[in-house]
């Protein structure tokens, strides 16, 4: 359908890209999981201790039941959960073993969790990188920056000497060289992780490496079915708490995007694990069980966006080959004194690819006028070079004004255009600015002065 889509001007595809964009919405019919197999090899990464459990419990139960082999890799020890640690140990400080004392506290919790869902701590494997800062090292830290710095443990290595990747720089490189070992010596068929809609950074973070380190891994590995799993979206589950009668839906949020939603049903048993699972979490749940513990429902909820699929087109062409648009979700990580209104906004984000050019349009609120600015992050991957020698691509517009950077330098903006208008923002990107490569990843925030409005989920665009 989409390959005969082109036209010759991006603004017939700006007309078009409204009629499109109502055909988006989700049915509200979601179907169930296909049913696991006993010669199923389940990977479940988890950016924390505990997510895991919030997300894939009745998975790990249905898997250890059927006889399918699992196991789950953790991206850190959550250790930078300051409100948690002061209500857990009841007292303060900043002191750098305290936090790291937390980080094994979190990793016991996990171990103990495992347990409850019928997992031995062989099944879990822990890295160790630093909460709260996996994706400040995707944007930054690569090649010969120095490692990232934690700033509550003021370390750039990971320091648990059982986790397997003891002293390993805080480096994108030692991220995905750990997780391409453990998906090539682990060959899953089936990978659950973290959401690209999801507000926490290290969960969009775990995403993100892993869709790079499949890239790196094709042809070395059978492509497995990867299902994202949500865990943090600004007002949802609701109502909070324990109310196991309940089933989990999707956010309000979502369910206008394109995203095909599917479910797992736990049993009554599987139900009263997860329960006590999440409940092995104490270092979280003391502070935090009104909100962990509103998982407890009836399913469990999967899903990623459709690859935007640009491969088909020949990008050096004079013709524009254009796609379509998304409805924004929001952040979890709102400013103080963000007002309703500015909270209830709606946007949509369309793609185009025409003249080795990526065009993306930002639809804006006619209140916004000149006060709305964009920050754009454009992560390319390409076969034919490491990604740690790729450009990290973030765009930061204000008005009719934007700057390119690469991590933390600036990039000459040759050939790049931005397009202010009363209804939109409408950017131009060389290929040769994102390295030329084969696909993107990439997601927009945009602001109404200081105040964050929208922000999209991270979408794969294929572009070779």
């Amino acid at each position: 359908m989409f390959k005969k889509l082109i036209f010759f001007s991006v603004p017939i595809f700006l007309l078009f890209n409204f009629v499109y964009s109502i055909n988006l919405g989700l049915s509200s019919e979601i179907r169930e999981l296909e049913p696991i197999r006993d010669t199923d090899r389940i990977l479940i990464l988890a950016p924390h201790p505990d997510d895991e459990v919030i997300g894939c419990a009745g998975i790990v139960q249905e898997a250890v039941r059927v006889g399918a082999d699992v196991r789950i890799v953790y991206l850190t020890n959550g250790d930078h959960n300051q409100v948690a640690f002061i209500v857990y140990e009841k007292r303060f400080t900043l002191r750098r073993g305290e936090f790291i004392h937390m980080g094994e506290v979190r990793r016991k919790e996990a171990i103990k969790a495992a347990q409850v869902l019928g997992l031995s701590e062989k099944n879990l494997i822990f890295l160790g990188y630093p909460d709260f800062g996996t994706f400040s090292i995707l944007n930054y830290y690569w090649q010969n920056i120095k490692p990232y710095r934690s700033f509550l443990t003021r370390i750039s290595a990971v320091p648990y000497k059982n986790d397997l990747s003891f002293r390993a720089p805080y480096k994108g490189e030692s991220i995905l060289y750990n997780l391409e070992e453990v998906l090539l010596g682990y060959k899953p068929n089936k990978i659950f992780v973290s959401h690209p809609a999801d507000a926490n950074v290290d969960h969009k973070a775990l995403y993100l490496f892993t869709e790079i380190a499949l890239g790196d891994l094709e042809g070395k590995i059978g492509r497995p079915r990867v299902y994202p799993y949500l865990v943090h979206c600004l007002g949802w589950p609701l109502p909070r708490h324990y109310h196991p009668e309940l089933n989990l839906d999707p956010p309000e949020q979502l369910q206008n995007s394109p995203i095909q939603w599917r479910k797992f049903t736990l049993t009554t048993e599987q139900l009263k694990n997860k329960h006590q699972a999440i409940l092995c979490h104490k270092s979280q749940t003391e502070s935090s069980a009104f909100y962990l513990l509103s998982f407890v429902r009836q399913n469990e909820l999967f899903g990623d966006y459709p690859i935007i699929d640009f491969s088909g087109y020949l990008p050096s062409t004079n013709k524009t080959a254009l796609f379509l648009s998304e409805i924004f979700n929001h952040d979890d990580t709102l400013e103080a004194g963000d007002s309703p209104d500015v909270i209830a906004s709606t946007g949509r984000v369309s793609y185009a690819l025409g003249n080795n050019c990526l065009t993306i349009s930002i639809n804006k609120k006619k209140e916004a006028g000149y006060k709305l600015s964009g920050l754009i992050y454009i992560f390319g991957y390409s076969k034919k070079t490491a990604f740690a020698k790729m450009p990290k691509i973030r765009i930061l517009t204000k008005g009719n004004r934007f700057k390119i950077f690469d991590g933390r330098k600036i990039v000459d903006p040759k050939g790049a255009s931005l397009e202010y208008k009363r209804s939109e923002l409408i950017l131009k990107i060389p290929l040769k600015i994102l390295g030329n490569p084969d696909f993107i990843l990439t997601a927009v925030k945009t602001y109404s002065g200081i105040l964050r409005t929208d922000t999209s989920a991270f979408r794969k665009i294929n572009l070779k």
